[in-house]
């Protein structure tokens, strides 16, 4: 289906060249098709990932392009039967796969064997360049779409569906949702304090490592972690020494990873959600006492509507900063200098003019 001679009726903020700067733009989004919902925009999350790909630090970004996405229906196709005109839903950071490999039909369509389409930076449905959130409106199979509970912010939903999901995914499969265990979380950015928040709900003991002592505060008191370690002070880390069944590590700096091995239990699980650009331990960190590394990113279809209930029911919500659109530069550099407690959601339909 081309979208060849469809009038340009999105408006949306988007980035044009690896300088990364956003600028209003005008595009057009594919017809409804009958499977699709067309969603309002109403926020729209910032994360790094904008970054990286707004300036090509990977070198394949397909401009114009800018991302986890909230709203409410305002056209079903004729075959959608799971959502209606009126409904606030959300939308995370694919918007296609298969559909057809075993990981697809066990609703983990975020390990598509053919590789799942990101919500921008992907090929869509029409051959087009998927274009994100930071716009007025998208279109997308309700197969990719989320019922977000009435009761939920739409705002505060946004960073559930990168930030949120990261972790969630992880702490799910391997169980740290078992109260009275112990849980370390590394770093205390976006997906970090989401860490915090859903270890407190699952009720775990909560220790946050981070190198910098002026986090305790917001980490103990905001966000209600158990223990704070300053990851730099070798006694402090000693004293917790086989001590947690499971870490969670959002860190993207490179940084050593066997004294974190040795905080971990028998049979203890450490589960990597960031991306530093290389990681080592010894052998002996991993085989001594039974020990699991596993990776993680971001969660099926199953796993996602699953954790928005979750959220809504036992009333775990992110820490956010809402800023107008026309801010999103300002915003993506303050990403950059870790600026920000502790996600950016965008303010779309009241600022998209």
């Amino acid at each position: 289906m081309s979208s060849e001679g469809v009038k340009e009726d999105c408006l949306g903020w988007a980035a044009r060249d690896p300088s990364g700067l956003l600028s209003p733009h005008k595009f057009s989004r594919r017809t409804v098709g009958s499977n699709d919902v067309s969603i309002r925009i109403t926020h729209c999350g910032v994360c790094y990932t904008d970054v990286a790909w707004t300036r090509n630090e990977h070198g394949d970004s397909k401009y114009p392009l800018w991302h986890e996405i909230v709203g409410i229906v305002k056209e079903v196709g004729s075959s959608v039967r799971r959502f209606k005109v009126g409904d606030h839903v959300g939308l995370g950071t694919y918007v296609n796969s298969c559909r057809e490999c075993e990981y697809c039909n066990d609703g983990q369509e975020n390990n598509c064997e053919k590789g799942s389409v990101f919500t921008f930076d992907g090929i869509d449905a029409d051959g087009t360049v998927t274009k994100g959130g930071y716009s007025g409106y998208i279109v997308v199979h309700e197969r990719y779409c989320f019922r977000i509970p009435e009761n939920y912010s739409l705002a505060l939903a946004a960073p559930l569906l990168c930030a949120g999901i990261t972790v969630y995914t992880p702490m799910m499969r391997h169980k740290m949702n078992q109260p009275g265990k112990s849980l370390g979380v590394i770093g205390l950015g976006g997906p970090g304090h989401m860490a915090v928040k859903f270890g407190k709900a699952f009720r775990l003991k909560v220790t946050v490592f981070s190198t910098s002592i002026s986090k305790e505060e917001e980490a103990l008191n905001l966000l209600g972690a158990d223990h704070f370690v300053v990851s730099s002070d070798q006694e402090q880390m000693k004293a917790m020494a086989k001590s947690l069944n499971f870490i969670i590590n959002t860190a993207s700096g490179v940084h050593p990873f066997d004294p974190y091995m040795s905080l971990l239990k028998t049979g203890g699980i450490l589960a990597l959600v960031g991306f530093p650009s290389e990681v080592k331990f010894s052998p002996g960190s991993l085989n001594i006492g039974m020990k699991t590394v596993s990776g993680s990113i971001t969660g099926g279809t199953k796993d996602i509507q699953e954790m928005l209930d979750f959220c809504a029911a036992q009333q775990v919500y992110p820490k956010i900063e809402l800023i107008p659109i026309d801010y999103a530069n300002e915003a993506l550099e303050r990403l950059i200098k870790r600026d920000v407690k502790y996600w950016f959601v965008i303010d779309i339909e009241n600022s998209l003019k």
